[in-house]
């Protein structure tokens, strides 16, 4: 499976963004993580497939929503009040295998894709 973000940019502190990620094919719990330089990937949320539990750090929580549109394979991540400790690089991850393990952690997923900046200036 590969996937695809998009939507990253910049954008002044109080704004939004909407980062998508498009999967070549069916997956199943998917997350994103952020990552800043010289520091380790940071959990930001995730969706489980079997029940559509949400999880959220508590830095964005209140904040950030994420969803999914099965039917485009799809994950989103509406990003809204944006903080300049917001500023990353920020990934898409799935786990294709439905292992349904942690997933708030990297290595619940087995596929990530390229990353999309996100910066936020104040």
């Amino acid at each position: 499976v590969q996937l695809v973000e998009s939507g990253g940019g910049l954008v002044t502190a109080g704004g939004s963004l909407r980062l998508s990620c498009a999967a070549s094919a069916r997956t199943f719990d998917m997350g994103w993580f952020r990552q800043t330089p010289g520091k380790e990937r940071e959990f930001v949320a995730a969706l489980r497939w079997s029940g559509g539990r949400t999880y959220y750090a508590e830095s964005v929580k209140g904040r950030f929503t994420i969803s999914r549109d099965n039917a485009k394979n799809t994950v989103y991540l509406q990003m809204n009040n944006l903080k300049p400790e917001d500023t990353a690089l920020y990934y898409c991850a799935a786990d294709q295998w439905d292992s349904r393990v942690v997933v708030t952690e990297p290595s619940g997923y087995d596929c990530w894709g390229q990353g999309t900046q996100v910066t936020v200036s104040s």
